[in-house]
């Protein structure tokens, strides 16, 4: 994080931004009115979302404890979203404290909060980079400043896909993630998590809709359409699921005997 960034960034209260809707979700304080009425509206329209919201933070912290376990010391996580704890480096570095975390994200309340995300263990290393996910060059230059990109890493799209698109002439979500993935030193792990509309259809197109119409693009995938993000990879057990059944704990379960979570999640190694 450079001064400058601290200083040029600014707060857009004039339309929604899906890191400050999902704190509200979490319960955070961190959100504007407009964040606010968004996430309101959606929440009318699919009684899902809390549950989703909290499912993928579990989700990611199911995850990365799995590839510490398996070895990896370096992560590289976009869309970070607004510090919640515990946050990403402190899960991998409870299991490795010598873990090295690099957090990206665009919303410049999480570029505020940056400073709460750099508390990590004193043997391991975390840092911060302002950038746009679909900038790829800028942000893996910036990540590559504090993680060895010649070395397996793992790379943690948690709720992040479904805001983006697959139109050539627009947002190209399967290129981009091909990029991604072509970056990353073999033995590397990709982990994602990503809305769908199988699982409760008509609750789903309607929050999309709501997304749209705050000016945020939203985009629901099948199960086939999320699987393509792994073409390539060996995909780890038990494979593309939903979300709270993906090495689920007890919590975990106590959430799938509530209802549905319309959310799909995988996790795979690059060979």
């Amino acid at each position: 994080m450079t001064g400058s960034e601290a200083e040029f960034a600014r707060i857009d209260t004039s339309r929604p931004h899906p890191a400050r809707v999902y704190d509200w979700w979490l319960g955070g304080k961190d959100n504007y009115p407009v964040d606010e009425e968004l996430a309101r509206r959606i929440l009318a329209v699919d009684g899902t979302v809390l549950r989703g919201a909290r499912a993928n933070r579990r989700f990611m912290h199911r995850a990365t404890r799995t590839v510490a376990q398996a070895g990896i010391r370096q992560f590289l996580d976009i869309g970070t979203g607004i510090p919640t704890e515990p946050n990403l480096h402190q899960v991998a570095q409870q299991v490795a404290p010598e873990s090295k975390v690099v957090y990206a994200d665009n919303d410049p309340i999480v570029l505020r909060h940056a400073e709460a995300l750099l508390h990590g263990s004193a043997q391991g290393a975390t840092e911060y980079v302002h950038a746009d996910v679909r900038d790829i060059d800028t942000l893996l230059s910036r990540a590559g400043e504090s993680l060895d990109l010649g070395a397996p890493v793992a790379l943690s799209l948690v709720a992040l896909t479904h805001y983006l698109g697959d139109d050539p002439d627009g947002d190209d979500v399967y290129g981009l993630l091909r990029k991604y993935v072509a970056a990353l030193a073999p033995g590397s792990y990709l982990i994602l998590s990503q809305v769908t509309p199988d699982l409760s259809p008509e609750a789903i197109g309607k929050a999309a809709e709501n997304f749209r119409r705050s000016g945020t693009p939203f985009f629901p995938r099948s199960l086939a359409e999320f699987s393509r993000f792994f073409d390539g990879l060996e995909l780890l057990g038990p494979g593309v699921i939903p979300v709270t059944g993906w090495r689920p704990e007890p919590e975990d379960v106590a959430v799938q005997a509530e209802g549905i979570v319309p959310v799909y999640a995988g996790v795979a190694r690059k060979a």
